[in-house]
């Protein structure tokens, strides 16, 4: 898979990023955009900015938007939007595994933390969270 060119805009964000902070935004950016790949439901997965950070969206109305950036208790962190599931659903399954700010984010200090198979799980509910589940 090869990860998309970044768009101008949110080039110029990440560029401006002290080189700990961009070097795990990037990883993080790279690990959602592996996931999108295999959630049909996602795609195009848009890349732009929101609150100034990088920011994925799906289209309408099938998932909620994950951003990027720097946080003032980590280096970089992974935000889901705060009146989600999203966090508190990964932290109940993931007790004790990750630095987490309430329902907002997954914190991080350096590039190794990022742990991409548990991550994913986040990131899949993300991409699919306004998605009804399948009725058996």
């Amino acid at each position: 898979m090869t990860t998309p060119a970044l768009p101008p805009d949110v080039g110029q964000i990440i560029s401006g990023y002290q080189p700990p902070v961009r070097e795990g935004v990037l990883r993080l950016r790279e690990l959602i955009f592996q996931v999108a790949e295999g959630v049909p439901q996602a795609q195009p997965l848009a890349e732009t900015l929101r609150w100034g950070q990088p920011a994925y969206l799906t289209p309408a109305r099938v998932g909620s938007t994950l951003r990027l950036g720097p946080h003032k208790d980590a280096t970089f962190a992974l935000f889901a939007h705060c009146q989600s599931t999203i966090i508190a659903s990964y932290a109940q399954a993931f007790a004790g595994w990750d630095r987490i700010d309430g329902n907002r984010a997954i914190l991080f200090d350096e590039v190794a933390q990022i742990e991409p198979e548990r991550l994913s799980h986040l990131i899949r509910h993300a991409l699919t969270y306004h998605l009804k589940p399948a009725r058996a």
